[in-house]
Order: C-alpha cells, then structure tokens, then sequence
C-alpha cells in the first residue's frame, strides 16, 4: 500500500501553483506519445500568504496541457497551516497521504481527515483544508480540471477562531 501511495504522489497541485514551466506544458500539450515528467523538474512552491495561513508547500506535479484541461500537485502543510476559503468550478479530489488534517465546508462542521481518507468537495462549495493544531498534514490535490484556465477561485482567510471552532458559520 506504501508504494501505491508513493506512485501516486510522483503523479499531481492545487490551484495557486498555476506556476508550472511553459516548458513543461508545451512538451507535454505537441506531443503524440507518452511524456514522464520526472520527479523534481518542477521546483517547490511555497503557498502564498494571500491563499494560506502557516508553512505551506506546494510540489507540482502535472500541468494543464491542450488535451487535458487538469492539473495536480502535492500540498504539504505545517501544523496549524491551511487554506484560505475556496471554491472549485469543477470540484476536486484530495487525498491525504500523511498526517492528520481538518477541512469544512461553509456552514458545516469542522471534520478531521487522515491519510488514506479522499474528500470530494462538488463544484461551487466554500470550503477550506490544512493541517490539525498538532499534526502536518499532506495531501494531493488530485484531477482539479480548468475551466477556462482557472480551476479555483480563492475568498478569505480562515481565522483563527475559525480554524478552532469557535466561530458558527
């Protein structure tokens, strides 16, 4: 089950690492035949302060390209890290591979997830993700298709008392 995982991972972003190398989407958008994209030809990412609260890293792992409109990416966050609220336009698969983590749609209740768990959130629901107070958590942002070469549309912060429940949304 460990090397299933860790084929997956070498497979996959979410969406404010759109920083992938022109490079790399033209070799794999002119090209008839299978393309590997070797492990670490893309630099990591750090999450930016506008999308993510803590230490987020991004490694990404596929780039849109002219026959498939997906992109994917490793998300790694520290403890207590996680994403600023967000939508999808066509939805997104994650699938947490490490660690403990937390996620919550809008107005529902905080739920933590663990690895092995995969989380679907549908196309248009408010949601945030990220690490529990305690316990990084990584996760693939997995197949989260562009819809006119956008695939999320980021809103607000979390804050704190968000994060810990204290706030009803």
């Amino acid at each position: 089950m460990r090397r299933i995982t860790v084929i997956i991972l070498s497979l996959f972003l979410l969406g404010s690492a759109g920083a992938f190398t022109s490079k790399a989407i033209a070799t794999v958008g002119n090209k008839d035949s299978q393309i590997i994209l070797r492990a670490g030809s893309d630099s990591s990412l750090k999450g930016e302060a506008e999308h993510f609260t803590g230490s987020v890293r991004i490694d990404p792992l596929f780039p849109i390209n002219n026959s498939a409109h997906l992109i994917g990416g490793i998300v790694s966050f520290e403890p207590g890290a996680r994403s600023a609220w967000h939508i999808h336009l066509t939805g997104q698969y994650l699938i947490v591979t490490e660690g403990v983590g937390r996620t919550q749609v809008w107005g529902g209740p905080i739920m933590e997830i663990k690895a092995g768990d995969v989380i679907w959130c549908p196309p248009g629901v408010k949601h945030w993700h990220g690490a529990s107070p305690t316990s990084r958590m990584t996760h693939i942002a997995f197949i989260t298709e562009a819809l006119d070469g956008k695939n999320v549309e980021w809103l607000e912060q979390v804050t704190d008392n968000q994060y810990n429940g204290k706030d009803i949304i």
